[in-house]
C-alpha cells in the first residue's frame, strides 16, 4: 500500500494545513487544549470556525485561554470543561456531561518522564492518564461521536513509543524498576494502539482515529527534565507551538484526510517504518493489530474493576 503524503512538512503551521477549509458547525474537543500545542490546535479549529471545548485540569486557566483565543479569532464558540484524566470519576462526568454530536476528539493531554506516581488504583500515572484516560474519554463519547457519522480521533504520541512496547506483563511497574523514560514510551505506544484498534472497531459508525508525532516543542511538558538534559538537545530541530500543532490539526480537519484511518503520522504525512538507531518513523509494534486488541481488552478490564 502507498504512503499518504500530504503537501506539508515539518515547518508548516496549523494555520496553513487548515487554510481555506470551512469547519463551521463541526463540533471539537481537545484535552490539554490550555497549554502548548493545545493551545494552537483549539485556535487553529475555532479559526477554522468549529465550535471547541477545551478540556483542562484547572478551569480558570482554561478560561483564560479560550479568552484569547475568542478575541483571535473572532469565534465565539470556544467553551471550558475540567478534565483530569487520571480520575475515573472525572472523565466519566466529562463524558456525560456532553450532549450532541462531537465531529473532533483530539486526544492531546499528556505528562513526560515524571518521577514514579501512582493513581489511587495502583495504575502508573504516566499511562494512567496518558492512555487509560484517554481511553475511557473516547468511550464515554462514543455515542455522540457515532452521532456525528463521520467523526474524526486524533491520539497525541511521540517519537518516544520507539523507546518501549507496552509491557502487558507489567504495565504498571509493579515488578521492574520503574524507568520514566520507558513508562512514558509505551504510553505513547498505547496512543497509536489505540487509534489502530478504534479504526477497526468503529469504522461502521463513520469514526476514523489517526495517531501522530507532533515534533520537538519546547512546552511545559517538558518540566520534569532536568537542564543538562534539555541542554543536550539543542541542536534538536525544534519546532513552534504553532509548527507543532500543525499534524494534529490536519488530523482533525482538513479535507484531505477524509476516510483515512489508522495511521500514524510526523510531519504532516503517514511515517515511514523506523530505522534502528533513528528516533523517526513508527515501530512494528506499534501498529500490530494483535497488541492493539489486547491493549483495548486490557484496558476495558482496568476501566471496569
Amino acid at each position: 500500500m502507498s504512503r499518504f503524503i500530504t503537501p506539508f512538512g515539518h515547518d508548516s503551521t496549523a494555520a496553513e494545513v487548515i487554510a481555506g477549509t470551512d469547519l463551521t458547525g463541526r463540533r471539537a474537543i481537545v484535552t490539554g487544549g490550555a497549554s502548548g500545542i493545545g493551545v494552537e490546535t483549539v485556535r487553529a479549529l475555532a479559526g477554522a470556525g468549529a465550535e471547541v471545548t477545551l478540556a483542562a485540569r484547572d478551569k480558570v486557566v482554561g478560561e483564560r485561554v479560550a479568552a484569547g483565543i475568542i478575541d483571535s479569532t473572532g469565534n465565539s464558540k470556544v467553551y471550558v470543561a475540567p478534565l483530569e484524566l487520571a480520575d475515573r470519576a472525572s472523565v466519566r462526568a466529562f463524558a456525560a456531561n456532553w450532549d450532541g454530536p462531537l465531529h473532533i476528539l483530539v486526544n492531546n493531554a499528556g505528562v513526560m518522564a515524571e518521577p514514579l506516581n501512582r493513581t489511587p488504583e495502583g495504575w502508573e500515572h504516566q499511562f494512567a492518564t496518558n492512555h487509560l484516560g484517554h481511553f475511557g474519554l473516547a468511550l464515554g463519547l462514543y455515542d455522540a461521536l457515532a452521532a456525528a457519522g463521520d467523526a474524526r480521533i486524533v491520539a497525541v504520541s511521540s517519537s518516544a513509543h520507539l523507546s518501549s512496547d507496552v509491557i502487558f506483563d507489567d504495565i504498571h511497574f509493579e515488578n521492574r524498576p520503574y524507568d520514566a523514560w520507558s513508562s512514558y514510551g509505551q504510553s505513547k505506544t498505547a496512543n497509536i494502539l489505540f487509534a489502530v484498534e478504534a479504526a477497526k472497531r468503529w469504522a461502521p459508525a463513520g469514526i476514523v482515529a489517526n495517531a501522530l508525532m507532533p515534533g520537538g516543542i519546547r512546552t511545559a511538558l517538558q518540566r520534569h527534565i532536568s537542564a543538562e538534559t534539555l541542554q543536550q538537545w539543542d541542536e534538536f530541530p525544534w519546532k513552534t507551538p504553532e509548527q507543532g500543532a500543525s499534524t494534529s490539526v490536519l488530523l482533525a480537519g482538513s479535507p484531505l484526510l477524509d476516510g483515512v484511518t489508522g495511521l500514524y503520522f510526523e510531519d504532516n504525512n503517514e511515517a515511514l517504518p523506523t530505522v534502528p538507531g533513528e528516533n523517526t518513523g513508527v515501530a512494528p509494534y506499534a501498529l500490530d493489530p494483535e497488541a492493539a486488541t489486547r491493549l483495548w481488552e486490557t484496558s476495558l478490564e482496568l476501566l471496569n474493576k
